[in-house]
């Protein structure tokens, strides 16, 4: 199954310099292995926010969300999951 996911991180100001970069340090090794694995095959950036649109290719909504509570900067996250569908008009489905 295919899922669009929009992650909007807010991570606290407050937050000591080098927990986040722990964090951060642990997210990009999380993500990177899904990437790598096929789970996770598409991740753009959003040009001028801490955000990113992602594409996940999992077997179901369960482990779409393991995936997405795993990450180390969930607690920070806002996420909006959207399923995909194949459209009928798309020649590379066909």
């Amino acid at each position: 199954m295919l899922f669009h996911v929009r992650m909007d991180v807010d991570i606290p100001t407050d937050l000591d310099p080098d927990t986040r970069a722990e964090i951060v340090a642990r997210e990009k090794a999380y993500s990177q292995d899904l990437q790598r694995s096929g789970k996770w095959p598409h991740i753009w950036r959003i040009v001028g926010e801490y955000s990113n649109f992602s594409v996940f290719d999992v077997e179901d909504n369960d482990e779409l969300h393991g995936i997405l509570s795993g990450l180390p900067l969930f607690a920070y996250m806002t996420i909006k999951v959207t399923p995909l569908a194949t459209h009928p008009s798309d020649i590379a489905a066909g």
